[in-house]
């Protein structure tokens, strides 16, 4: 059975309202832009266990995510009770709460669902003045049953703290790059304080550092691939991880991870943290 974690909203009274539960461990589809790829991707992952997707209106494949679930719920592989869809509002259309409904409603016809189980703001509007309003949209799909739980992504921890101004419900998630190489234990911490789940996004970040010695002597010792060793870091820190990947056999690999107990190997782990970014980091800006 895999890995799962309660996501919840709290209130300014302190209360946690709109409870769910999220497989700890999904896929990532971000850049699987090709035509097919993200389909067989998600529908290769379901058939394999996996239980959580992640995919968001600027990657322009929600359609294929769609066409995978339909076939695999069509072919009994998975029930969407036992589903887990995570989108995302995207930065552009973060401007109003109009705007964020109405994105979220696209998205669904996208996916062909009636609602999504995790919607992200993708990152801070740009523009500080759109922030509450864009909220107050999410709140609006919460409640109406759009989306089971809502969130933010690339949020840092100025962000989130202003957040308690002026939401009711305050995010469940906060997306964020992490890895054993951009460990952020300030930003988990700021995300936890109020009441959310950090996801962590490029968890091998980006293969960049995954064939360096740290991460491959760790993995020796241990027995598993240098992949498994810096997916299972995420997951044993408390974080949801999404590993992103279109190749079958890397598909099962990363759901290996899973299996790696790396309980002997925390101080050569930590020691691996360089507050290396291998991508996008909204987290900084004002």
């Amino acid at each position: 059975m895999q890995p799962m974690l309660t996501l919840g909203h709290r209130t300014a009274s302190g209360e946690v309202a709109h409870t769910s539960e999220v497989p700890q461990f999904g896929l990532g589809t971000f850049l699987m832009q090709e035509a097919g790829e993200c389909m067989a991707a998600t529908l290769a992952a379901l058939e394999m266990g996996y239980l959580h997707i992640d995919t968001a209106m600027a990657y322009e494949n929600e359609h294929e995510v769609g066409e995978a679930i339909a076939t695999a719920i069509d072919s009994g592989v998975i029930s969407r009770e036992n589903l887990f869809v995570t989108t995302k509002l995207r930065r552009p259309h973060a401007v109003s709460a109009e705007a964020a409904r109405q994105r979220c409603e696209e998205s669904l016809e996208n996916l062909g669902l009636d609602y999504v189980d995790l919607y992200l703001i993708h990152a801070p509007p740009k523009d500080p003045f759109h922030r509450a309003p864009t909220w107050e949209g999410m709140e609006n799909c919460l409640e109406e049953g759009l989306s089971r739980a809502i969130g933010v992504s690339n949020y840092g921890a100025h962000h989130l703290d202003n957040m308690r101004s002026y939401a009711t419900f305050l995010p469940a998630v906060n997306q964020i790059e992490v890895h054993p190489w951009l460990q952020r234990p300030g930003l988990r911490a700021a995300t936890s304080a109020v009441g959310a789940v950090t996801m962590a996004y490029s968890p091998l970040a980006r293969g960049k550092r995954v064939e360096e010695e740290g991460i491959v002597d760790i993995a020796e010792r241990v027995g598993c691939t240098p992949a498994q060793a810096a997916i299972k870091w995420c997951i044993d820190a408390g974080c949801i991880t999404i590993p992103k990947s279109s190749n079958a056999g890397r598909i099962a690999e990363n759901l290996g991870s899973l299996e790696v107990d790396l309980s002997s190997e925390v101080a050569a782990l930590s020691g691996l943290e360089e507050g290396f970014i291998s991508g996008w980091d909204p987290t900084a800006e004002p």
